[in-house]
């Protein structure tokens, strides 16, 4: 048995959207109860046959009101546990008011496969909670999940988020595994759909800004090199605009064995840079960085994944190496909105590391004139008197 308990991101503001909901879930939970005198124990409230959604004849007020209803402890408590553990960092990728409309939705939406499907009476913030989940997995599949499993011994291990979701959490748990006709299997999936389809449309359309990691990004990577074999393949030279299918044999045969596999390896370091930095592991970024500019200081990352890179290694006092990337940053994105604050980290390293006062000069120059900061500013022209004295 596997419990997922923890991700190795943390949102950067506080979900209080999220929190809000959860707190919602667990005061209506509270309110659901009432004493059974004649047995001793507790029975819903007759009001909670209102909210429920019902397959046969449903309201509209029921798609959302079911998903506040739970049957037990252990029912309200899985669903809290999962909605907190990924449902915070969605919170703070769409938005307070993004995410809660969201959740909404996906309540709607898992409620609705649920009667589509033949489903009666049901109740639970299941599907919600699924929606967001199948969220999570569209918005960060590269992060790391740390999974507790017991069998025979209890240990952990961490699992890449798009394949715990994936393949446990969508198609073993609701597919190939049904254990029990008490659950609703069929509202769960659609509430995955839904979360996985919105996330997609939103990354797609621009409503909500991708990254280097999110599965659009991995989609259309894949779908480029997909395109480039096309066209290799069908004989066309992307570098003459000409088909020449002889032509491209030659070039390949050409193209030496030391050239392929520098390429290959070039390939592979950008793969494991990308992997290191969405596990938040940037010395380990940085390590396999130095080892690719070894193999080809042409190599151009991502601009920030470099400029992440290129403070690590400041921060690891790898002087020369840092200035290395933050000219390179600047060479290739000298557009960026914080470019001064790059040129005066680079005039510092200059001044201060690296004993090259005239490249120092050069970069707090254009930093004097461009930086707003004050405390910042003050720093780049004690830097200069310094350097002029």
């Amino acid at each position: 048995m596997i419990l997922p308990f923890r991700t190795n991101i943390s949102p950067r503001r506080t979900p209080y959207a999220n929190y809000a909901l959860i707190i919602a879930n667990v005061i209506v939970y509270l309110l659901q109860w009432q004493a059974n005198n004649p047995g001793g124990g507790m029975q819903l409230r007759p009001w909670v046959h209102y909210l429920m959604l019902h397959g046969d004849r449903p309201f509209l007020w029921q798609f959302v009101s079911y998903a506040f209803l739970h049957a037990g402890m252990m029912h309200i408590a899985g669903n809290m546990f999962f909605l907190y553990l990924f449902g915070n960092n969605v919170n703070d990728k769409l938005g307070n008011i993004g995410y809660m409309c969201f959740y909404f939705a996906g309540a709607v939406f898992s409620g609705v496969g649920h009667i589509l499907t033949g489903g009666g009476s049901v109740l639970g913030a299941s599907g919600a909670v699924a929606a967001v989940t199948g969220a999570y997995l569209v918005l960060f599949p590269q992060t790391l999940i740390t999974v507790l499993y017991w069998f025979f011994f209890i240990g952990t291990i961490e699992v890449p988020a798009l394949y715990l979701i994936l393949l446990k959490m969508i198609l073993l748990d609701n597919i190939i595994v049904r254990g029990t006709d008490l659950v609703a299997y069929e509202a769960h999936l659609a509430g995955y759909a839904t979360g996985i389809l919105a996330m997609i449309g939103m990354l797609a359309t621009g409503l909500i800004s991708s990254s280097q990691f999110d599965l659009w990004a991995m989609i259309k990577r894949w779908d480029r090199r997909r395109r480039y074999r096309d066209v290799v393949s069908s004989g066309y030279d992307p570098y003459t605009g000409r088909t020449a299918p002889k032509r491209i044999k030659v070039r390949e045969i050409v193209m030496s064995a030391a050239q392929k596999e520098k390429q290959g390896r070039a390939m592979e370091l950008r793969g494991k840079i990308s992997e290191r930095l969405a596990q938040r592991n940037l010395p380990a970024a940085a390590e396999v960085y130095l080892e690719l500019m070894g193999l080809d200081s042409e190599q151009l990352l991502p601009r920030q994944q470099l400029l992440d890179i290129a403070n690590q290694l400041a921060g690891e006092n790898k002087h020369a190496e840092s200035a290395r990337a933050y000219e390179q940053f600047l060479a290739h994105y000298a557009s960026y909105e914080h470019a001064e604050q790059v040129e005066l980290m680079l005039g510092i390293i200059y001044s201060r590391y690296l004993n090259q006062p005239e490249a120092a000069v050069k970069h707090l120059q254009i930093a004097v004139e461009r930086l707003s900061d004050p405390g910042q500013l003050n720093m780049c022209r004690d830097e200069l008197a310094s350097l002029r004295q």
